[in-house]
């Protein structure tokens, strides 16, 4: 933990930091490194002691959280054995820090969150968690690809998210900023040449996954299509439990101005979300014509 950040940081604006990847992530640590270099903010870092990708908006509520002070430089940071909406909840709740962050930044998530991952996204959970709270919020993530990218492209990403965030701290001020959603930010792998800021909608995209029956020495996910048939005597059944891993085999892109297709077209896509979900218009009048007739026809 880097006290000195909070004395000489007092009169600028104060932004919180979490993840899903884990406090010690390159992505978070390159976003760290970028904003403190900038002099112009005061960091605080409020981040899972441990990977939690994946675990969308879950909260610990049958055990206590610990918040262990973390050396970062130019920051102050504590690192929390619980998820993401578990870092924002505490962090912006005054028992950790001394008051509520400015703005709240999620990542740099390894990997892209376009589509439908947003609903398990910890990136996207992070901000929004703040959103619900009334704090600005950004979920911010890199697409990753293995083999092209390297460590140093979260570092471009972040400075490439620069501009974004001085501008929101414009509208911060000015008490302009809306107060109605938060946004969801992607950077496309090749982010050194990329095209610009594209405003978009969140699409349906979403990678295709089966199940794999492993052994109990089997701990890596793997990205090879598989198709595995099972067949299971009801005679013979072992009181062994059987193993399964979860396989992604691959995606689907959209058209149309979504998120996920202008990201790999190699735009930085930001896309406003809403904390609720609603249905389409077509749904409400099905189910508006529909639900009257429920009770009459229970038996």
């Amino acid at each position: 933990m880097d006290a000195t950040n909070n004395v000489s940081g007092a009169h600028r604006p104060t932004i919180m930091i979490t993840n899903d990847d884990g406090i010690h992530a390159p992505g978070l640590q390159a976003l760290v490194r970028t904003l403190v270099s900038t002099d112009r903010y005061r960091v605080w870092i409020c981040a899972p002691d441990s990977d939690n990708s994946s675990v969308s908006h879950s909260a610990t509520v049958r055990r206590a959280v610990s918040a262990t002070p973390t050396q970062i430089s130019g920051a102050t940071a504590f690192a929390i054995s619980g998820t993401p909406c578990d870092c924002i909840s505490l962090g912006i709740s005054k028992a950790l820090f001394p008051s509520v962050p400015d703005l709240v930044l999620s990542g740099i998530n390894k990997g892209s969150n376009c589509g439908l991952h947003i609903v398990y996204s910890g990136t996207a959970a992070g901000a929004r968690q703040a959103f619900i709270h009334g704090i600005p919020s950004v979920a911010i993530s890199y697409e990753w690809i293995e083999g092209t990218s390297n460590i140093n492209d979260f570092t471009l990403a972040a400075e490439a998210c620069l501009p974004m965030i001085s501008a929101i701290f414009v509208e911060i001020k000015n008490k302009t900023y809306p107060k109605e959603c938060f946004l969801n930010v992607n950077l496309p792998t090749d982010i050194l040449n990329h095209k610009g800021f594209m405003l978009t909608k969140q699409g349906n995209s979403i990678m295709e996954a089966g199940w794999k029956q492993v052994s109990s020495g089997s701990q890596t996910m793997t990205m090879q299509p598989s198709s595995v048939s099972i067949n299971i005597d009801a005679k013979a059944v072992s009181q062994e439990p059987l193993l399964f891993k979860l396989e992604l085999k691959g995606g689907q892109v959209e058209n149309g101005g979504t998120d996920f297709g202008p990201l790999l077209e190699g735009y930085i896509t930001v896309t406003p979300l809403k904390a609720l979900t609603n249905a389409d218009a077509d749904s409400h009048k099905f189910f508006n014509q529909w639900l009257p007739g429920v009770a009459s026809s229970a038996v």
